[in-house]
């Protein structure tokens, strides 16, 4: 497939993972398109996070494809898969709590690969201008100069997110954005996905369906490492199968 006309910026194919001879994912399949919030839900144990630490690398698979705008992941390292444009936010913020705002989301700004791209690093305004952005989508312009260490939980997480957004990758993936945030955070949370996608595509896994509604173009339901149901938030939800095993649970 010629990575010029494909029209998915991610392409899962045949995804398997086995673990001692269990299947934590298996044979599974989605496709993700540019401008794209692609939400995986399912019961605890289906396989969620596995999947997203199959795509950045942090899993190896057992079989299967992971095509990054044609780049197949699954031979790259960690590294190699962040240079290429994917970023991943894990479940626990792990912002630098001693650094303010500013200097966490300035440690994070791409300085050019290897030593020398750090060391002729320099706070130029261009830097500061994009961190003053970032700050802004992030709702943190206020807080530029605080320690993140005073920031709320789900300030942190945008910091987090900030931190990624940077750097500029095309394809973003969030674990549980909103786990322990309160509601008027889960709301601006949702706001700032909806604006994140406009420039790139997510992929979120979640357990909070109000947060799901707000933000998903496709839900993917995966139960015991495969895909139970997929499409629209109501399709997903009127579907019987996936009534059955959020019920069973």
């Amino acid at each position: 497939m010629n990575k010029m006309n494909d029209k998915y910026v991610l392409r899962v194919e045949g995804l398997t993972v086995s673990f001692d001879g269990f299947k934590a994912v298996n044979d599974l399949s989605f496709y993700v398109e540019p401008n794209e919030c692609r939400v995986i839900i399912g019961p605890n144990g289906a396989g969620k996070t596995t999947v997203l630490d199959l795509i950045c690398g942090r899993t190896k698979a057992t079989e299967g494809s992971v095509k990054f705008k044609g780049q197949e992941l699954l031979e790259m390292r960690e590294d190699q898969i962040v240079h290429a444009g994917v970023g991943r936010k894990f479940q626990t913020p792990s912002v630098y709590e001693d650094l303010t705002v500013f200097e966490n989301l300035e440690l994070s700004y791409p300085k050019g690969h290897g030593v020398f791209g750090a060391l002729a690093f320099k706070r130029d305004d261009t830097v500061k201008t994009r961190i003053q952005e970032i700050a802004t989508t992030i709702f943190l312009d206020d807080q530029l100069d605080e320690k993140a260490a005073y920031l709320s939980h789900g300030q942190k997480q945008w910091l987090e997110i900030g931190m990624l957004l940077i750097q500029d990758p095309e394809l973003l993936m969030l674990d549980e954005p909103v786990a322990g945030m309160s509601v008027a955070e889960r709301k601006k949370t949702a706001e700032l996905l909806n604006r994140i996608i406009a420039d790139r595509s997510v992929i979120v896994i979640e357990h909070d369906m109000g947060f799901v509604e707000d933000i998903a173009t496709r839900v993917t339901v995966l139960h015991q490492g495969k895909t139970l149901s997929e499409g629209s938030m109501q399709r997903v939800q009127n579907d019987p199968k996936v009534v059955e095993v959020y019920l069973g649970h």
